[in-house]
C-alpha cells in the first residue's frame, strides 16, 4: 500500500503525548491514570479521526479514487475530518448528510464547505438505508465515482490504523480506556495489544449493546479473528449521543478546576466519569495502570 505522503506544512503530533493524571480519587484506591493525548494529534483531524482516515486515504489512493465520500450528521466532526483531510490530501469530497438542508449552514458543515467539500442531503428514511446497493448506487450515478468511508469512519482500514496506538507506549499499563460511538477505535487498540493487557469501551449511546457485535465483525474483516482481551460498558452514556445533564456538566467543571484540561462533552467527558465512577466502585484492582485515550470531539 502506498504512503499518503504528508504535504507541506501539514503538521502531525505523533506519537501523541502521553501524561500521567494526577487526581487523589485515584491515588487513594491505588490506581494509576495516564492521558493518551490523540486529540492533539492535529487541529482539523483530531484523535482517532486521522487513525481512521490514514488507511482509508491510502487505500483511496491505491485504487486510483480522486473522490472521498461519506456520511454523518449536521454536526458531524467525522464529516469536518473528512473534509479537511480531503483538502490537505489531494481528494474532492462529497458529505452525506442526515435531513434537510438548514440555511445559513452550521460552523461544522461551514468549515466543511470551506475545505471543498460539496455536500448532499438525504431524509431520515434513506438515510437509515445509506449502505444499501441501491442508495450508494443512486449517489454514484449523481456523483460520479468515489471511495466510500462509512458514517464515523469505521471500516478495516480505519480499524488497522487504530490498532497502531498502543505501539507508540512504552509506559507500562494493564487496561486502555476508550470512548466508543461506532467501535472501530476499540476495535483497532484491543488488537494492537499485547497478550496481558485489555481495553475498555464506553459507550456514547443509549442501547449501544449492539457495539459489542461491531466489534467483533470489525475485528473479524480487518484481522480474520476476534480478541477476546475487551469489554464495552454501557452504563455512561448518559441518556444518549449528545446528551449533557447537569451530573456530567458538573463533573467537567470540577475536571477542569482540577487539572486544566477542557474535557470533550460528547465522547470524552463519559468516558473519564466512567473510570473515576468505576474506580470508587472499586471496579479496578489495587495497583492497576490505566490509560485513557483523550479522542477528541
Amino acid at each position: 500500500m502506498a504512503d499518503v505522503t504528508t504535504p507541506p506544512g501539514f503538521g502531525l503530533l505523533l506519537p501523541s503525548p502521553l501524561a500521567e493524571l494526577r487526581d487523589d480519587r485515584l491515588t487513594g484506591r491505588d490506581v494509576t491514570l495516564w492521558l493518551k493525548r490523540d486529540d492533539l494529534i492535529n487541529p482539523e483531524i483530531p484523535g482517532n479521526k486521522w487513525r481512521k482516515l490514514k488507511y482509508n486515504l491510502e487505500a483511496a489512493r491505491d485504487q486510483g479514487h480522486r473522490t472521498l465520500l461519506t456520511f454523518g450528521g449536521a454536526y458531524s466532526n467525522h464529516i469536518g475530518a473528512t473534509a479537511a483531510a480531503g483538502h490537505r490530501f489531494g481528494f474532492s469530497t462529497i458529505g452525506v448528510i442526515r435531513g434537510e438542508e438548514h440555511l445559513p449552514l452550521n460552523p461544522v458543515l461551514d468549515r466543511a464547505v470551506s475545505r471543498g467539500m460539496r455536500l448532499t442531503y438525504l431524509d431520515r428514511g434513506t438515510y437509515r438505508r445509506k449502505s444499501d446497493d441501491e442508495v450508494v448506487a443512486r449517489l454514484r450515478h449523481e456523483w460520479g465515482d468515489f471511495y466510500l468511508i462509512p458514517e464515523g469512519g469505521s471500516n478495516e482500514p480505519a480499524v488497522r490504523g487504530c490498532a497502531e496506538l498502543p505501539q507508540e507506549m512504552d509506559t507500562g499499563f494493564d487496561v486502555i480506556c476508550c470512548p466508543c460511538g461506532t467501535g472501530g477505535t476499540l476495535a483497532g487498540i484491543a488488537a494492537g495489544l499485547e497478550p496481558g493487557r485489555r481495553a475498555l469501551g464506553f459507550s456514547v449511546l443509549r442501547g449501544g449493546e449492539f457495539l459489542d457485535g461491531t466489534v467483533r465483525d470489525l475485528q473479524q474483516r480487518a484481522f480474520g479473528h476476534v480478541r477476546a482481551n475487551w469489554s464495552i460498558e454501557h452504563g455512561f452514556h448518559f441518556g444518549g449521543y449528545a446528551r449533557k445533564p447537569p451530573e456530567l456538566e458538573a463533573f467537567v467543571s470540577d475536571f477542569h478546576r482540577r487539572h486544566g484540561i477542557a474535557l470533550e462533552r460528547i465522547y470524552v467527558a463519559k468516558m473519564m466519569y466512567g473510570i473515576f465512577a468505576l474506580a470508587e466502585r472499586g471496579a479496578f484492582e489495587r495497583g492497576t495502570r490505566i490509560v485513557a485515550v483523550v479522542t477528541g470531539p
